[in-house]
């Protein structure tokens, strides 16, 4: 459209013949964008159709069923010891809510996530599971309304969504950014485990040309890594960085390697970069980006079902593949690869970070194999759960991470002295976010936990940045 625009302003011309040109291409600009809203909303619908069809086979067995209790149970998990220390130093220890769902015929429905908001709970009790078809209000509950209307219906949850695309989904392993050696080490060990692909959060305090050295060294074929620049906010020319990132063999995609609203640097740098570039954060919830192709593929990050469902429409409409991720244990990993089974596209590998934790409330674990995890038959979810993990898990107390100091050596032997909290964990990542220093993924730097070891230097050095901010100080 735009060449047409400038060849009429250029000759002046202004026929019947131009006139028509644009108003043909308006017309088809018009139909382009028309079909992905027509593609979302026809995935809703059929998606509809097949829960009240699931409906009227549950009802013929059971009658009308409704939902008469929600238990809401606040459980603490463990880290699997082989990356608690970066994972409690990042973050802390993680609490999540379980939801155990119970019906008027003994049925019991699983969801997890975050506690809901008072009131939210409220409005479950008394309706039927199939009220909440494309739920649009909650991803904990609705995934154990899902979990129920599978079961009451003796059909696994995919069912409810579609035609299964696949019988295999593809699963991420991720951890976050720690030193070379040792994200080596956490490579390796979940490679054993049956990960193919780890995902981690890049952070100016490791120098990631030197993590890819360690990776590389270690790594089995066909290993690859996906990396996560959480939309940049560092010195680094972001075309010469993924240039550089590209060269190992062992580099496998980039997600959200740019400031989110920079929609027209993201087209140009898909067109320049050669591994996938991958949106997640995108600003206009993956509409007007998707017809511009400012990526590869798209990641809906603890999307409602209904958004869930309205854009896989979108991505299947477009030919673009997707992912969801949303974080939690083996209910929700169960969920996830159920309705990746069923959306036509997705088919990228998903993150739920389940691998991080030692226990869970169910009895069953979804752990891959060559990076797949089978989607379960079994009607529902296909988990089962385990009540004395719950309560176990319930009464569980983790102690909490202090604040550590972030002490980095710089090149030509500056030091670098940053207080770290869990609260903030935002900061492990993107420096900037205090407005104190810009720094780099690739520049000379090396990074060690400096906890409160109850020694005057930890404590002056602490009282220091607390006065300060950032410590920086020349060779000694």
């Amino acid at each position: 459209m735009e060449h047409v625009c400038r060849a009429a302003f250029e000759t002046g011309s202004t026929s019947s013949v131009a006139s028509g040109e644009l108003a043909g291409t308006s017309r088809r600009m018009f139909l382009k964008r028309g079909i992905p809203a027509v593609a979302a909303g026809a995935a809703l619908a059929a998606s509809r159709l097949r829960g009240l069809q699931a409906q009227q086979a549950a009802e013929s067995q059971h009658g009308r069923v409704r939902i008469i209790d929600i238990e809401s149970h606040e459980i603490m998990v463990d880290y699997e010891d082989f990356v608690a220390r970066e994972l409690q130093h990042f973050y802390g220890p993680t609490r999540r809510t379980i939801h155990v769902v119970r019906t008027s015929n003994g049925e019991i429905g699983l969801g997890e996530g975050d506690g809901e908001p008072p009131g939210v709970i409220e409005r479950y009790i008394g309706t039927s599971p199939f009220d909440w078809i494309n739920d649009e209000t909650s991803l904990s509950l609705g995934t154990a309304m899902y979990d129920l209307m599978g079961k009451l219906a003796g059909v696994p949850v995919y069912k409810l969504f579609g035609q299964r695309h696949r019988a295999f989904v593809p699963v991420a392993c991720w951890h976050v950014s720690t030193h070379p050696q040792r994200l080596a080490e956490v490579l390796l060990e979940y490679s054993s485990r049956g990960y193919t692909w780890l995902k981690y959060h890049l952070s100016p305090f490791e120098n990631v040309l030197d993590q890819m050295r360690a990776l590389q060294q270690v790594a089995p074929p066909g290993f690859r890594i996906h990396h996560d620049l959480t939309m940049g906010g560092t010195s680094d020319h972001v075309f010469e960085l993924l240039d550089q990132i590209s060269a190992f063999p062992i580099a496998g995609c980039f997600e959200d390697p740019l400031p989110e609203k920079d929609i027209e640097g993201y087209v140009e740098l898909r067109n320049r970069c050669r591994l996938p570039i991958l949106y997640h954060h995108a600003p206009l919830n993956a509409t007007f980006e998707t017809l511009r192709r400012a990526a590869d593929g798209y990641i809906l990050g603890h999307a409602r079902i209904s958004e869930a469902v309205r854009r896989a429409g979108l991505f299947g409409a477009l030919e673009l593949p997707f992912s969801l991720q949303n974080i939690g244990g083996t209910i929700t990993r169960a969920m996830t690869v159920h309705m990746q089974a069923a959306f036509r596209t997705a088919w990228l590998h998903f993150n739920s970070d389940t691998e991080s934790w030692k226990s869970d409330v169910v009895q069953e674990r979804l752990n891959p194999v060559n990076g797949l995890i089978r989607v379960s038959e079994k009607p529902g979810l296909g988990v089962t759960l385990d009540p004395a993990e719950l309560e176990r898990l319930k009464k569980l107390k983790l102690p909490a991470q202090k604040p550590w100091i972030i002490r980095s050596r710089l090149a030509g032997g500056a030091r670098m002295y940053n207080l770290a909290n869990p609260a903030e964990a935002i900061f492990m990542v993107r420096p900037d976010h205090r407005r104190e220093i810009t720094l780099s993924y690739a520049a000379p730097v090396e990074t060690d936990y400096w906890d409160d070891d109850g020694s005057a230097e930890f404590t002056q050095m602490k009282q220091r940045i607390e006065r300060e901010g950032t410590v920086l100080v020349g060779p000694e």
